[in-house]
This record gives C-alpha cells, sequence and structure tokens, in this order.
C-alpha cells in the first residue's frame, strides 16, 4: 500500500505491518538522510474517510525512540516530500506508536505511517521545518539577493540637507530603488523565470 524513497537508495515498497492499522519503514544510517519521500503505491486506496499519519522517529542520546508528526497522506494527495535533516535533535510529540516495542538502533531510523480518519489528520499540527518548500532554490536565492541589495542600498540613505555637494558622485534617489525592487519582487512572484524573455 506504501512507499519510501531516499535519494540515492533502492526504494522500499514493503513496510512492516507493526499493527492492522500501522506501518513502519527502516531508515539506516539516518544522520545522512536530508529528505524522504513517502507515496501510497497505487495498489489499494485508503478506506472512505481515511488517511496515514506520517511520522518521522529516530533515538535520542539514550537510545529511546523520539517520533515526530511529518504530516499525511490520502488518496486525494498520495504522495509527499518531508524534509528530516533538521529533525534529528527536535522534541519528540504525541503519536501513535507509543506502546509498541519497536526496535531501535543508533543509526536507524524510521518512518512510522498511521492509518487515522481525515477528521483526525486534519486536526494535528505537523512539527515545523518538515514540509519541504515549494519555492526553488533560483527563487529563494533571487528573493534573498533582492533583499540584501535593497538592504545595502538603504542603509546609504541621506536627506537632500544631509547630502554634501560633490560633482563627480551620481546620487539614486531611495524611492527608486525602492519601486525597482517592488517590480521585480511582483515580476518574480508571476513568473520566476521572466528575465530569461
Amino acid at each position: 500500500m506504501f512507499g519510501c524513497l531516499v535519494a540515492g537508495r533502492l526504494v522500499q515498497a514493503a513496510p512492516q505491518q507493526v499493527a492492522e492499522d500501522k506501518f513502519v519503514f527502516d531508515l539506516p544510517d539516518y544522520e545522512n538522510i536530508n529528505h524522504v519521500v513517502v507515496f501510497m503505491l497505487g495498489t489499494i486506496p485508503f478506506p472512505e474517510g481515511m488517511g496515514g499519519s506520517v511520522y518521522f522517529c529516530y533515538p535520542d542520546l539514550n537510545g529511546m525512540a523520539v517520533w515526530q508528526l511529518l504530516g499525511f497522506v490520502t488518496n486525494e494527495k498520495p504522495s509527499a516530500i518531508f524534509k528530516i535533516s533538521g529533525l534529528k535533535s527536535g522534541k519528540g510529540s504525541q503519536h501513535p506508536f507509543g506502546a509498541m516495542n519497536l526496535p531501535q538502533t543508533p543509526t536507524v531510523a524510521q518512518i512510522g505511517i498511521s492509518m487515522e480518519l481525515l477528521e483526525n489528520l486534519a486536526q494535528q499540527t505537523p512539527v515545523a521545518n518538515a514540509a519541504v518548500s515549494s519555492v526553488d532554490s533560483f527563487t529563494e536565492f533571487t528573493q534573498k539577493m533582492l533583499d540584501n541589495f535593497y538592504n545595502f542600498a538603504s542603509s546609504f540613505a541621506v536627506t537632500q540637507a544631509q547630502m554634501t555637494p560633490n560633482p563627480s558622485e551620481a546620487f539614486i534617489p531611495a524611492n527608486v530603488v525602492l519601486k525597482w525592487y517592488e517590480n521585480f519582487q511582483r515580476r518574480l512572484t508571476q513568473n520566476p523565470l521572466f528575465w530569461k524573455t
């Protein structure tokens, strides 16, 4: 019913079923994993009104299981990418795997999927930073560059009364830089590749 994928590794399509409605994938050498993809295989859908909460579990310094809610998959949203690299030192959350004695080894983490009612999924709050940004890295870089340029240029702003006449220097009014910044940001939002045309 479920699959799990880590870049550079084989697809896992046979989770360990630890209860009637709970499944677990092992993630060996999890310290070197940044993202994980959880998906439905398309062979068996969730029963009507059901979905799957996706959890990440890693052993803490004492070898105890720390479970964190990443998000969910449903028939309408059959796959999801989760960033786990920043979660390996966070706090655990409430989870449905608590009573199970799942083996924990220092280098193996787990992805757990718990089948639950859709109305319960909607009330759960995934751990922060697990969702992968939908903004590509170029757009994110461009936005950061714009912000940095505007902040840098604005730090040199002076009023006309503070200006010292210097015939060899050209001055650009701050409102011109602000107008360019806002126009570029608007165009980037509409079409991140507008600059190619």
